[in-house]
C-alpha cells in the first residue's frame, strides 16, 4: 500500500475534514494504510452504526465544526498538515430543503473557513476540495458535464455546492494564483466532483443502497422513490482514487493540476434507480421493494452524468470496477456485516488495489 500514488503519502500529515462520514471514513482508512498520519476534523458521526467506529486503525480524531474558525485554526497550527482533503458537508438533498440556512452555512462558509485555516498555515502545500456532480447547472442533458461547464444548482444542496466551487475558484485566483506559485505562495488548490457513490458502511438517511440494506436486514420491504431517475453509480473507492491522484500531483508541485476534476463511472454505470434495485437483488435475494409515492414538491434531477475525459487522459485515471462488480462488493459488505458480524473494508480495499494493478493504472503501478 505504501507504494501507491508514487509513495507520496507515506509519513505525510493529512488533515481530513468530514472523516466521520461515509466517504471520509474510507479515505481516512486508505490514507493510514499508505502510512500517512491522518488528522480527522468533523462533527460526531451522523449515524449509529457508522463505518469509522467499525474500523480498527490509528487516527487523530477531533470533533469540531468547520464553521468554528478559532478551533479550526488551532488544529491546523498544532498539527501542521502537508495536505488538506476537505470533505465535510451537509450532503443530503432532501435535508437541504428542511435546513437551507445550515446547508449553505456549512457548505459555503465552512469551505471558506477551511481555506482560511489553510492559508494561515505555512506547512500546507495542497488542498483537495470535494464538492459534487450536483454543483453543475443541470440541464438534464444526455451527455456528461465537463469541468468548464457552468456551476448552478436547483435545490439548496446543489446550489450550495455550486457556491463552494465559486469560493474555490476565487481563492485559487486571489490567494493561490498559479502565476505566483513558488514565490508568492506555496499552495495548490484543486476541486473534485463525483457522482453517486455506494459501498459498505453507509447508513446515511435517504440513500438508496442504505435504505435497501437496512430494510432487508430487518426483513422489511423498502420503498423506492424516483425509480426512473438515472444516476452515475460507482463504488466509493473510485472517486477516492481520483482525489488521492490529484493530491499526489499537487504535492509534487505540478500546478497544471490545480483546477476542477470530474470522477465518475463509465457510461454503463449510469443506471436507473429501479435497475439498481434489481441488480443488488441478484446478490441478496431476500430484498423486496415497492414503488413509493413521490413528494412532487421536492425537485430531484432525473438525469445527471459526468464527462471524465480530462481525468482519463491527463491523469490516466479510469474506473476499476464496473457496475455489476460495484453492486456485488457493496451487497457482500452488508451481508458480511449483518449475517456474519464481520467488517470486510480491508478486503474490499485490497481487492480494489489488486484489480487496479491488473489494469495497469498509473496510480497503482507507479513507484
Amino acid at each position: 500500500m505504501t507504494n501507491l500514488f508514487g509513495g507520496i503519502y507515506k509519513d505525510k500529515t493529512v488533515l481530513l475534514t468530514g472523516h466521520t462520514g461515509f466517504k471520509g471514513s474510507w479515505l481516512a482508512f486508505w490514507l493510514t494504510q499508505m502510512g500517512a498520519k491522518v488528522i480527522g476534523y468533523s462533527l460526531e458521526a451522523p449515524t449509529e452504526p457508522n463505518h469509522l467506529d467499525l474500523l480498527d486503525f490509528d487516527i487523530v480524531s477531533i470533533i469540531g465544526d468547520i464553521r468554528d474558525q478559532p478551533k479550526l485554526d488551532a488544529v491546523f497550527a498544532k498539527y501542521n498538515p502537508d495536505i488538506v482533503f476537505h470533505l465535510a458537508a451537509q450532503a443530503l438533498v432532501r435535508l437541504s430543503y428542511d435546513e437551507p440556512i445550515e446547508t449553505f452555512d456549512t457548505n459555503v462558509m465552512g469551505t471558506l473557513k477551511v481555506f482560511e485555516a489553510s492559508r494561515k498555515t505555512s506547512s500546507v502545500k495542497a488542498i483537495v476540495n470535494i464538492t459534487s456532480d450536483k454543483a453543475y447547472e443541470n440541464k438534464e442533458w444526455i451527455w456528461g458535464y465537463r469541468e468548464n461547464d457552468p456551476m448552478g444548482g436547483y435545490d439548496p444542496y446543489s446550489a450550495s455546492k455550486g457556491c463552494a466551487e465559486l469560493v474555490a475558484n476565487s481563492y485559487r485566483n486571489s490567494y493561490f494564483n498559479l502565476s505566483e506559485y513558488g514565490h508568492g505562495h506555496n499552495v495548490l488548490l484543486a476541486s473534485c466532483r463525483a457522482g453517486n457513490v455506494i459501498g459498505g458502511g453507509d447508513w446515511a438517511q435517504d440513500r438508496l443502497i442504505t435504505d435497501i440494506m437496512l430494510s432487508v436486514s430487518r426483513g422489511e420491504k423498502v420503498e423506492i422513490r424516483n425509480p426512473y431517475a438515472t444516476r452515475p453509480w460507482q463504488h466509493v473507492l473510485e472517486p477516492l482514487s481520483g482525489y488521492l491522484n490529484i493530491g499526489q500531483k499537487l504535492l509534487e508541485g505540478k500546478k497544471e493540476f490545480a483546477e476542477g476534476w470530474n470522477f465518475g463511472p463509465e457510461n454503463e454505470g449510469s443506471i436507473t434507480v429501479q435497475k439498481v434495485v434489481e441488480s443488488v437483488k441478484k446478490y441478496w435475494d431476500s430484498i423486496d421493494y415497492t414503488i413509493a409515492t413521490v413528494d412532487k414538491n421536492l425537485h430531484e434531477a432525473n438525469l445527471l452524468k459526468l464527462d471524465c475525459s480530462k481525468a482519463n487522459i491527463l491523469l490516466e485515471w479510469n474506473s476499476v470496477w464496473n457496475s455489476d462488480t460495484t453492486f456485488e462488493k457493496t451487497v457482500t459488505w452488508y451481508k458480511s456485516f449483518y449475517q456474519d458480524e464481520k467488517v470486510i473494508s480491508l478486503e474490499n480495499l485490497r481487492d480494489y488495489v489488486t484489480d487496479a494493478t491488473r489494469k495497469n493504472l498509473a496510480w497503482a503501478t507507479s513507484n
